[in-house]
């Protein structure tokens, strides 16, 4: 038997370990085509609130939709500031938030918190 790795966790033998993952990306922009599927993946994005998951679901949309550079002269931003926006540590203004959303097909809305059973 082979030497354990460490006291909680043993050596898997080789034929037992579970095929490498394929990459979701391009499946994903391909699902993000479609304005329903885009509304519904940030609309489950914003409920993690998550700030830099938003910024990658927001980049992964605007791919989906024609790339980041149409996106931004749709939106008239500069290729460089959406790219910013749109990265991990972007913290667009409600306006720039908006122009991107409305050149991918997009908009912001507002709707009442449900309220939780006790």
């Amino acid at each position: 038997m082979p030497k354990p790795i460490s006291k909680i966790t043993k050596r898997v033998p080789q034929r037992s370990r579970a095929a490498p993952s394929l990459p979701y990306e391009g499946w994903l922009i391909e699902q993000l085509k479609d304005p329903a599927e885009a509304a519904a993946y940030l609309e489950a994005v914003l409920e993690d609130g998550n700030q830099a998951a938003i910024m990658l679901a927001l980049r992964q949309v605007a791919q989906a939709r024609g790339g980041l550079a149409r996106i931004a002269r749709k939106a008239h931003l500069t290729r460089e500031a959406t790219y910013k926006m749109l990265s991990k540590s972007g913290n667009p203004e409600l306006r720039s938030l908006s122009a991107v959303l409305k050149a991918t097909g997009l908009r912001i809305s507002v709707k009442p918190i449900e309220k939780q059973a006790a």
